[in-house]
């Protein structure tokens, strides 16, 4: 920590004028972001390679890689907001972490740095601390233990170098726990669409805990940091109480109306299957849903503090299970 980090957190309304650009807006969670900006008439403009299913006409195409597509659109621009990412547990080469977290985090530094952009907020992640134990607060320690973490965190420092150029720079970290919400199909939704399709195996015996986020209440505390003021403000995000996995399983059969027990496979089976697929594809250059990592991950505890967010006067709009039941229903909707 720097003695630039902030702890005050008394800001004034969010009046915005200019725009702010979010790269890596066309994804899952610049989509729910933007028509809460729209709404509060914010002007948005969206960056990323691939065009805005949702919001064609605010997309432009650029590459947080390639500094040449970065200048039009910051161009006049008073925020960034970073979510541009490469964040799958299997992409190759490994090099592509480092250019698009690390790389890209550079380049966009430059860009505010030439457009006189003086806000930037960056969605990292709490894979910058790894598995540990004990629930972790904003502290660290930090010991990421794939490429995904390791360049989030080094990017994070970049970040924090542009900062310190200019006292009167603000800097926003949040640090996701893994997100989940309607439209994603990320690791929690395949575990939900596994239990809604009645072939769910418990893997272990589920009593670790896992903390979350809802998309809806993460897009929502994004926009509540865009009006604090100079500095550095790091922030874990989770949305609690944190469930085992057994009571977020049992939860979501009871919303899914599904009865009977749950089968279970001992983790040490589960691992070793794991390992195999890893050997299979890297021999045959296919992807498959299970791989050593994703066992680990899953019968893992991986619990985060986020006192500050609560400090910082933010009320989630949705409550966990709120946001559980939501996107259950909305994936898999039942009578």
């Amino acid at each position: 920590m720097t003695n630039m980090e902030e702890f005050c957190f008394e800001s004034p309304s969010l009046v915005m004028t200019e725009p702010v650009v979010i790269f890596g807006g066309s994804g899952f969670i610049g989509t729910r972001l933007t028509p809460l900006l729209t709404e509060r008439r914010i002007p948005v403009r969206i960056g990323d390679l691939r065009p805005s299913d949702s919001f064609p006409h605010l997309w432009t195409p650029c590459d947080v890689r390639k500094h040449e597509t970065l200048s039009e659109v910051v161009s006049g621009s008073s925020t960034i907001i970073n979510l541009a990412a490469e964040h799958r547990d299997d992409a190759r080469p490994l090099s592509r972490y480092h250019e698009t977290n690390v790389d890209g985090a550079s380049e966009v530094c430059s860009a505010a740095r030439n457009a006189g952009i003086q806000k930037i907020v960056f969605t990292s992640s709490v894979a910058v601390y790894g598995f540990h134990s004990r629930p972790t607060d904003e502290s660290g320690p930090f010991e990421p233990f794939n490429e995904y973490g390791k360049t989030k965190l080094a990017a994070e420092g970049v970040y924090r170098e542009w900062a310190e150029e200019d006292p009167s720079r603000s800097l926003v970290i949040i640090r996701p726990t893994v997100v989940f919400g309607e439209g994603n199909r990320g690791n929690v939704y395949n575990l939900l669409r596994q239990i809604a399709s009645g072939r769910f195996m418990m893997v272990g015996s589920g009593m670790n805990a896992k903390s979350m986020a809802y998309v809806g209440n993460i897009a929502a505390f994004i926009i509540h940091t865009l009006a604090l003021g100079p500095g550095v403000h790091i922030f874990n995000y989770v949305d609690g109480p944190d469930m085992t996995t057994r009571e977020l399983v049992e939860y979501s059969r009871n919303c899914l109306g599904r009865t009977g027990k749950t089968a279970a496979i001992p983790e040490p089976v589960a691992l070793t299957g794991g390992y195999l697929m890893d050997v299979l594809a890297r021999l045959t250059g296919r992807k498959f849903p299970i791989s050593a990592i994703r066992v680990r991950k899953f019968c893992e505890s991986t619990q985060f503090r986020a006192d500050r967010v609560a400090q910082s006067g933010f009320i989630p709009p949705y409550s966990l299970s709120e946001g559980l039941a939501r996107t259950l229903q909305s994936e898999f909707p039942t009578k």
